[in-house]
């Protein structure tokens, strides 16, 4: 491993600073162009249900909460979006400063760091109303713990401990990422493996406690049954599609109970769930009437056709492990943003809860230059061509697995692979289950595979110089000498001292 000076190894406070700074400062111009951030039906009901109640956990009672304070205080969302904004600073300065000491090029790592948020996927991402923003500034946050774990050589699990159990809190399937890159890390970590797995269980189990536990205490209702088993009642759905047979009269009624047969057919599509459970004709309070009949039908047809369950969450999931979207599947087309104006326009009147100042979702620029300047360019960058490297995720989830692998060979030092634990526990949790392509719920191995780049190409170059000084080695390396025919009997040196008149014939005539 290449030695460090220990002038280089010296932290520099002042160029974190910086780099936050500049980070901060572009996303600030986001924030501008489209305060108070752009939304989704999704947003809407994050906050209105904690406005007209009760209020429900099927989203992220942390985000929901952060999103009532605003609103509450100071009228409006602005300062949500404009803490996310911070936060990201931090987190991407953060791991970009992490993967520096673990030995990855400190100007190129920062540099795209510092270039990162000019694009549309971590820009108007950053500033979007979505629980998803804070859950990946949490995860780029455990990418970075994990880089100075690795650059220490040693186990830190205080940090890593509360970002894991911020994951949990911030999207429903937090514990399933928690749980995938613990085992990860076990497999990569020499020592405290069980403190390790310890920390990992509380933090996968304090989301589902307060969830289950507390919060209906305060009068926090959990998540209905159809919110929790929408991805099984998907299936039901393609399934019905695909193996009329397998369905009983019996289990058609059951079905027509809750949505027309012909919903259930159109919703028979593998790449989303939007297609059966967002429809008019579909109804939440009889699906959570027979939630546990539906879930009984869809354990039968799992042991009937398991082959054909699978296919569909693989089809599903496409956007955790295809790079590419498929245009010819109902529904396997990457959704990235909603891009409408008001909440009006995108959810319309009586489709969710509606309060007093739901005006607030409402895109009402801070700049009308910045927003002239950032509209084109978000808009650009949702053309199909641009699809693959700047809104799905699998990509790079696939070059992060190859940058940790590189460095680990190159800087001999095998936690180099966590830095890519939560990449892999994010990836197998959308794989496994997962509501429809969004490319949201594969931002951050996006993000922390950007910031990986320097490190893959600095690793490869690395192995490439040492294959070839050590060829150039074995080309210079002079060759054994040749063996030697042993001499004659009676011609060796010992022979010719003890008869020294033979060596030539005028010694013996003289004698």
């Amino acid at each position: 491993m290449e030695s460090v000076s220990p002038a280089a190894a010296r932290p520099r406070p002042w160029a974190a600073l910086v780099t936050f700074l500049i980070i901060q400062a572009v996303l600030a111009c986001w924030w501008a162009a489209f305060y108070p951030g752009l939304f989704s039906r999704d947003s809407v009901l994050y906050l209105s249900h904690t406005i007209v109640g009760p209020w429900v956990s099927d989203h992220s009672v942390a985000y929901d909460a952060l999103l009532w304070l605003s609103f509450t205080r100071t009228g409006d969302l602005g300062a949500v979006t404009f803490a996310q904004t911070t936060a990201m600073a931090g987190a991407l300065t953060y791991l970009a400063r992490s993967l520096g000491a673990l030995g990855a090029p400190r100007w190129a790592t920062t540099l795209v760091a510092v270039l990162a948020p000019l694009t549309p996927t971590v820009g108007a991402f950053t500033v979007t109303l979505w629980k998803d923003v804070p859950f990946t500034i949490c995860a780029i946050m455990i990418a970075g713990v994990c880089a100075r774990m690795a650059a220490r050589r040693r186990v830190s699990l205080a940090g890593l401990g509360v970002l894991m159990t911020l994951l949990g809190l911030f999207r429903a399937n937090g514990f399933l990422v928690v749980g995938i890159a613990v085992v990860v890390l076990l497999v990569v970590v020499a020592t405290r493996r069980v403190r390790l797995a310890l920390v990992g269980t509380v933090a996968a189990a304090v989301p589902l406690l307060l969830t289950n536990l507390l919060f209906p205490r305060f009068g926090i209702t959990p998540p209905s049954s159809t919110y929790v088993y929408h991805t099984a009642f998907a299936d039901v759905a393609v399934a019905f599609r695909e193996r009329p047979e397998l369905f009983t009269e019996r289990d058609k009624a059951l079905m027509a109970s809750v949505a027309p047969l012909s919903r259930w057919w159109e919703g028979g599509t593998c790449a989303t769930v939007n297609l059966l459970i967002w429809r008019r004709d579909f109804s939440w309070p009889a699906a959570d009437a027979h939630a546990g009949e539906l879930l009984g039908l869809w354990e039968r047809l799992l042991a009937d056709d398991p082959g054909m369950i699978a296919r569909t969450r693989l089809c599903r999931g496409a956007i955790a492990w295809s790079p590419v979207q498929d245009p010819y599947v109902v529904g396997g087309t990457t959704y990235r943003f909603s891009r409408r104006p008001t909440a009006d326009t995108y959810v319309g009147p009586g489709k969710v809860p509606d309060f007093a100042g739901r005006g607030v979702f409402s895109l009402r620029p801070l700049s009308a230059e910045l927003n002239q300047v950032a509209e084109p360019w978000l808009t650009g960058a949702l053309l199909p061509q641009w699809d693959w490297v700047l809104w799905r995720g699998a990509s790079w989830a696939y070059l992060s697995y190859a940058a940790v692998a590189l460095g680990a060979l190159a800087l001999r030092n095998r936690y180099v692979v966590g830095v890519a634990a939560v990449v892999a526990g994010q990836q197998l949790a959308v794989l496994a289950n997962i509501s429809a392509q969004d490319f949201r719920y594969m931002a951050a191995p996006i993000f922390v595979g950007l910031l990986l780049v320097p490190l893959l190409l600095a690793s490869a170059g690395r192995l490439l110089l040492a294959a070839a000084r050590s060829a150039r080695r074995a080309l210079r390396r002079p060759a054994p000498p040749a063996a030697e025919t042993p001499p004659a009997a009676g011609t060796g040196p010992d022979d010719q001292a003890e008869r020294p008149g033979q060596a030539t014939g005028t010694d013996d005539q003289a004698d």
